[in-house]
Formats: structure tokens, C-alpha cells, sequence
């Protein structure tokens, strides 16, 4: 008998039991490709690399366990129920018979996705670790037109994009409330951001507010994993807005989300939320002062307080305090230095948008550092003609009116005092002039070798705000700790016994000359 015989029947071992293929694995869990590929995504189950590929390199292998999980899923059942009833509504449709058709559309079997955020993010924080691709896609389709069309083979509804649209307003606004921003870049694919969220750092891309041209890709897998990053982005954001003492959902004001004012509608929500709040305290308060109690037992008037609540819902239109961000709900004091340093950043600045600039991103970035915005459209809290205003927003080559009392300047200057954290000077950002070079906050330049011209200004300007000496070129910090060793000055009892030692060697030469 040879050695490696193994008689029919027998219990496979090694790779072979341990992996199958995916058309083992479909034809295991009984069901279709595309139902097996959106199990495996919804799941979080990947390919495997097995040391030793029994059916060849040609496969893709998947670990029996990962199968196992799939088969005793409750979901797959759910799946499998929404099949025969499609093909229930197909059948009825072939008969023509449309009112059958119609009830069972009705009355389509349904699934959420809440079990497998619990199963799949135990704790809040492995949510936060796997949000950088979640926010990625959720403003990838939160671009898109909002139109219904049919791309290989598969309609992306109008409903999924306004559903994406809300979950990044909602989020965006977080970050700006909070001052949780840190970096932020501009490149040809889109808008990179930074946020630094319960010590977790998560990266995400904007895409710029351009017409997208849909490329040609497998619109179903995407809608696949959209589907599961848009419940898991709602749990985040119901936990974060729950973590400041906001109301979830926000109510937004109709007129300003009919407006395109999403951002701003939430800010207004922030402060109407935080108004509120700090009035329920203080009506409790006031009620649990007193020392005798109704003998009735009634609880203080809620109908007025509803009332008080509406009416701070929308408040008036006045400059200076739409925009404010109200500090009851996050208090000074938990802040770090870090987050400090980011909210005093543009306070005090008035800020106000010219309609050629990313209008968006400013109002998310500007107030995540202390600033306040205004744009050039309805909505807008304030005109362009108010005279508080330090700073006009334009990205044109020439500006009709000016007024003397701001500082014209251009996108850039904006995100480049972002990632500096200090207000740069105007004179290279001004209407017409070619800006400097746009650096990049996520490359270490030490590290790469190379330290840009622009990056060493920068470099200067910071520590002249912080009234520090930087050591010359060519010379480290540890030079300025010991500023005779630039002069090439030593310890003084060396140098007297240097000295000593040099007027011994010449008087030696001396001797030997005579």
C-alpha cells in the first residue's frame, strides 16, 4: 500500500479540510453567488491564503469555520425568503396578474442589521477603529446626483444617497462642535480629513463638488457594503450625539435643508438642544428648591416648557449668534490642550463665502476652530456688506467691490493655518496671487529626508508666536542647550589645561632649535 493512501470515505485532513473553494462553499450553504457574496460582506467574512492551495492558484479559498458562521446565520434564512418571494411577485407579474403582484410587494419580508453592528463591534471603540473606509464610501455616494439610474445591472435609489447625505451632515457636524478636526488636505481626488475621536485618529476623503462620471465597476458590491457602513454609521452617530447630551435624529429646519443649509440647519439644532437643556436644569432646579411639595402631586408645567423648547427650535436671525457654538453641552474643562488649541484657533473671525468656493467643506471647517461663517445666498445669518467681518473667502482673479475694513483672501489660506495652527500672514494668499505650495500635514518630512522651503517658514512663524530661538541651519536643538560648543569653546579647566599643555610643546620646540 502506498504511503499516502487514503481509502474512499475517509475523514479529510490537513488543508484540505480546513479550506474550501467558493463554488464548494456556495454549493455547501445552497445558495447563489450573489447571495453567498453579500452574506460574506455583510459578515465581515474574506478569502483566505492556505500554505497549500489543494484545487489549485486559479481559487479562492475560505476557511470552513468562516462557512459554518455563515450557515447558521439567521440572516441567510431571511435571504433566502426574500428569493422565493421575488419569485413569487415575477411569477404573478408573468400571469398578469398586478394585484397579486401588488399585495405581495407589500408585504416583502424585511432585515436589519443591528445584530451583526452588536456581533461584529462589541465596544464602541472597535467601531471607531473600522470607520475610516464607513465614512470613505458614505460621501462617496453622498455625492452622487440624486436620481434614479440603473448602472450594471443594478438602480441606485434616490433614497440611499439622501440617507448618506444626512449620515455625513450628522457627522460632519459632530466634528465641528466638538472641535474634534486635526488635519486636513486637498488633492485631485478629493478632500482628506483628520479627527481625533475618543483617541482614536480617523481619516476619511470628501470628494470635491463636481459633477461625477459614474466609472464602470460592480455597483453591487458597493451597494452591498454601503448598506451595512450606512447602519453602522447611524449607531455611531447615535452614540456620539448621545455622548454630548443631543438629541437623536436632529429636527432640522425645512427651509434651510431645502436651501442646501444641512450643516448650518445642525448647528442651529446644536444650539437650539443646548438652550433647552440648560433650561430643563434649570426648571428642575427651581422645582427641587422648594421645601413643601403640591399636595396634589402634579410635576412642573411641561406644556410651557415644550412651548420654550419650539420657540429655541428656530432661533432669530440674528448675526453674531447663530453660529455660536455653545460650550454647556461640552465643557472647557474635558477638553485637552490639543482640542483647546484647535477652538481658539479662528476665534474672534468673522468669515464670510463668495459662491465660487467649496462652500461645504469651509462651513465644516471654519467652525471646527472657533470661527464664525457666513455665506452669499439665502440662509446665510449675516450679509456681506456687515462690517464685522475680518475675512472674505474668494477664488477669483478679481474681486469688483472690496471693502478696507477685511482681508481678501483665497481657500487655501484656510486649511493651511489648519494644519500650521497659527494665523499665517495674508500678503501670499490675496486676490490674483499664485499661493504657495499646499503642503501635506499626513507626510513627515524628517522623516522622508526632505524639509520643504514653505514648511521652514511655517517653522518660524510658529516659534516666533511662542517666543522661541530656532538654531541656525546646518545646527540641531541640542546646540542652543550649549551654545560654547557653536563657538567651539569647551569646559574651562580643559581649556586652561589645554592651554597649559600647548605652552609646554612650545617651549620644547624652542629647546630643540637652539
Amino acid at each position: 500500500m502506498p504511503k499516502h493512501y487514503r481509502p474512499a470515505g475517509k475523514k479529510k485532513e490537513g488543508n484540505a479540510a480546513k479550506y474550501v473553494t467558493r463554488s464548494q462553499a456556495v454549493k455547501y450553504l445552497q445558495v447563489s453567488l450573489p447571495v453567498f457574496r453579500k452574506l460574506c460582506i455583510l459578515k465581515g467574512v474574506f478569502p483566505r491564503e492556505p500554505k497549500k492551495k489543494v484545487k489549485g492558484n486559479h481559487h479562492s479559498y475560505y476557511h470552513m469555520k468562516d462557512i459554518l458562521f455563515l450557515k447558521h446565520e439567521p440572516l441567510l434564512e431571511k435571504l433566502r425568503d426574500i428569493r422565493s418571494y421575488d419569485r413569487k411577485v415575477k411569477k404573478a407579474m408573468s400571469k398578469k396578474n398586478r394585484d397579486l403582484a401588488e399585495r405581495l410587494l407589500t408585504r416583502k419580508p424585511t432585515y436589519t442589521l443591528d445584530m451583526l453592528i452588536k456581533e461584529r463591534y462589541p465596544k464602541f471603540v472597535d467601531a471607531l477603529r473600522d470607520l475610516d473606509d464607513c465614512l470613505s464610501m458614505v460621501h462617496l455616494f453622498a455625492a452622487l446626483p440624486a436620481a434614479d439610474r440603473v448602472v450594471d445591472g443594478e438602480k441606485i435609489p434616490v433614497s440611499r444617497v439622501h440617507n448618506c447625505r444626512r449620515l455625513s451632515h450628522e457627522w460632519l457636524a459632530y466634528i465641528s462642535r466638538t472641535h474634534k478636526l486635526r488635519k486636513t488636505f486637498i488633492s485631485v481626488k478629493g478632500i482628506y480629513y483628520q479627527a481625533e475621536v475618543e483617541g482614536q485618529k480617523i481619516t476619511w476623503l470628501t470628494p470635491h463638488a463636481l459633477q461625477q462620471v459614474l466609472p464602470e465597476v460592480d455597483y453591487r458590491v458597493l451597494l452591498t457594503f454601503l448598506e451595512f457602513y450606512e447602519t453602522l454609521q447611524a449607531f455611531v452617530n447615535y452614540k456620539l450625539y448621545h455622548s454630548i447630551n443631543v438629541k437623536y435624529p436632529p429636527i432640522l429646519d425645512p427651509r434651510l435643508e431645502a436651501l442646501a443649509a444641512d450643516l448650518y440647519a445642525l448647528s442651529r439644532y446644536f444650539d437650539a438642544n443646548a438652550q433647552s437643556s440648560s433650561m430643563t436644569k434649570a426648571v428642575t432646579s427651581a422645582g427641587s428648591d422648594q421645601t413643601e411639595p403640591q399636595e396634589d402631586g402634579t410635576k412642573p408645567d411641561e406644556s410651557e416648557l415644550r412651548l420654550a423648547q419650539l420657540q429655541h427650535q428656530l432661533p432669530s436671525n440674528e448675526p453674531g449668534a447663530l453660529m455660536h457654538l455653545v460650550g454647556d453641552s461640552v465643557r472647557e474643562d474635558e477638553d485637552d490642550l490639543e482640542t483647546l488649541e484647535c477652538k481658539n484657533l479662528f476665534k474672534n473671525l468673522k468669515f464670510f463665502l463668495s459662491r465660487e468656493v467649496p462652500r461645504e467643506s469651509l462651513l465644516f471647517i471654519i467652525p471646527a476652530f472657533g470661527g464664525t461663517v457666513s455665506w452669499e445666498g439665502e440662509g446665510a445669518p449675516f450679509e456681506e456688506t456687515d462690517q464685522s467681518i475680518t475675512h472674505q473667502v474668494v477664488d477669483r482673479p478679481t474681486q469688483g467691490h472690496k471693502f478696507l475694513s477685511r482681508e481678501y483672501i483665497q481657500p487655501q489660506w484656510v486649511y493651511d493655518c489648519v494644519n500650521a495652527r497659527i494665523i499665517l500672514p495674508t500678503e501670499k494668499y490675496m486676490v490674483g496671487c499664485v499661493p504657495p505650495p499646499h503642503l501635506s500635514p499626513f507626510v513627515d518630512n524628517e522623516a522622508e529626508g526632505h524639509v520643504p522651503e514653505y514648511a521652514e517658514a511655517i517653522e518660524r512663524l510658529k516659534a516666533a508666536e511662542r517666543k522661541e530661538v530656532l538654531p541656525l541651519p546646518g545646527m540641531g536643538k541640542e546646540d542652543l542647550d550649549d551654545p560654547h560648543s557653536i563657538l567651539g569653546i569647551i569646559d574651562r579647566a580643559e581649556a586652561i589645561e589645554a592651554a597649559k599643555k600647548k605652552q609646554k610643546v612650545y617651549i620644547l620646540m624652542d629647546i630643540t632649535y637652539i
